[in-house]
């Protein structure tokens, strides 16, 4: 599909009234979890929508550009809260939070195993260990303070056991900027990754840091805190890649070609057809602010959208589903990085004065302290051992003791082994060691 060349309804047309934008939640105990996963993306993705426009709207002084992006963002706000409410009343926060990683978890693999750029492949694969980490502190509170296994929640396609342990995820911020893309020459494919998942990651970022004073127990608080916290550190990687270079207004076109194809995504995949129906009414509003952004892009910079964009039509769907096995390689290889400036470099090869080491001592002296270890300790204490669903033992054997938890991969060296990160078979320099 090329959505620049569907004609575009009027922009006002997709004003709706209080009662078309309040949809009927979908039911917990029967939705299927990439619907749930589905239904967190596209409101991670409006709202960064409506946080990009609203801070575009701040560095121009032409207020007919400033009501343009006024129009657009007001539908764009009513599609975000659409979305928001289909989240039931009855799902708790930690039963939603375990849908917000297995989204973290399958769609960050997602985009790694089409990532044709080996830098952007490496960024998401370095998060994706973190984010399967915290899948699995998560579903321990979950099952010790409600009860609930969380494999059930994720319909057992993603695993829930260690990944690269939340101690380790504490890095100096200096260690989390990252070189940025150049969007007129990169694959559209790793232009549209870049901005998907920063929205994804943003969007889990500020339900973490707004959820967390609503949790019922310290513990629970303080596990959002601190996850909220490497959460923040996830941003700063992902926005950094995003093109940096790119004009306000090429990168509203970027933006709302992202939305166009996301929802086009949602309606091919979707299995929920009632979902389906917000997705295809969606994805019309969208092509009306795309085109409308191409308009806006030629008025005021004298560019064609195929300037920017030079085939618009959509690569393959982004399809939601189990990557158990990529995820495993990735972990059984890689567990052992950290960020380092631009980079990531296995922890035994660094100084004994990076700033990771300081950070780590700063931050987290003693892993007593540390909320994500405290959880495991004391399912471990109550119940004898952690929570897990494994398919097999986990790739890394230091991760495999279910009576401790392991506070020392990947911050302290020589605790476990790594080998390198891989590019994509397709990918020029896949053959090198990065």
């Amino acid at each position: 599909m090329n959505p620049f060349a569907h004609r575009p309804s009027p922009i006002v047309a997709g004003f709706r009234n209080f009662k078309e934008i309040y949809p009927v939640s979908y039911n917990k105990n029967d939705v299927d979890p990439y619907t749930r996963c589905r239904i967190i993306l596209m409101n991670g993705t409006e709202f960064e929508a409506n946080w990009f426009s609203h801070n575009f709207s701040r560095h121009v002084t032409d207020n007919d550009l400033r009501r343009d992006l006024a129009m657009t963002r007001y539908v764009e706000k009513q599609q975000q809260l659409k979305i928001s409410l289909l989240k039931p009343c009855n799902e708790n926060q930690l039963e939603h939070t375990i849908g917000y990683e297995q989204l973290a978890v399958d769609l960050t693999a997602e985009l790694a195993k089409r990532e044709p750029d080996c830098y952007v492949k490496k960024a998401l694969d370095f998060a994706l260990l973190e984010d399967f980490d915290h899948l699995y502190r998560y579903a321990n509170q979950l099952e010790m303070e409600q009860g609930l296994r969380a494999e059930r929640l994720v319909g057992r396609y993603t695993e829930i056991m260690p990944g690269r342990p939340t101690i380790a995820h504490h890095r100096c911020p200096l260690d989390n900027v990252k070189h940025h893309i150049n969007s007129k020459k990169a694959a559209k494919q790793t232009v549209l990754a870049t901005l998907i998942i920063t929205a994804a990651e943003q969007q889990t970022m500020n339900y973490y840091m707004n959820v967390a004073t609503f949790a019922t127990n310290d513990a629970a608080r303080r596990l959002y805190e601190e996850i909220a916290l490497v959460e923040e550190e996830h941003v700063t990687q992902y926005g950094c890649l995003t093109d940096s270079s790119a004009t306000w207004l090429e990168m509203l076109l970027w933006h709302e070609y992202t939305e166009c194809y996301l929802y086009w995504s949602c309606l091919m995949t979707e299995t929920d057809s009632r979902i389906k129906c917000i997705w295809e009414e969606h994805l019309e509003m969208e092509i009306a602010h795309l085109h409308r952004a191409a308009e806006l892009l030629q008025k005021y910079e004298g560019k064609s959208w195929q300037q920017v964009i030079p085939d618009g039509t959509f690569p393959a769907p982004l399809s939601l589903h189990e990557n158990v096995s990529y995820l495993r390689n990735v972990l059984g290889s890689t567990v052992q990085f950290t960020g380092h400036r631009e980079d990531y470099e296995r922890v035994e090869r660094l100084p004994e004065d990076a700033d990771f080491f300081t950070f780590q001592k700063r931050v987290a002296p003693s892993p007593d302290m540390v909320p994500s270890h405290c959880v495991i300790d004391t399912h471990i204490r109550r119940m004898g051992k952690d929570y897990r669903f494994e398919t097999g033992p986990n790739p890394v054997c230091e991760l495999r003791n279910r009576c401790v938890d392991n506070t020392e991969v990947g911050r302290v060296k020589k605790a476990a082994d790594s080998t390198c990160f891989t590019c994509n078979s397709d990918a020029p320099s896949a053959k090198r060691e990065m």
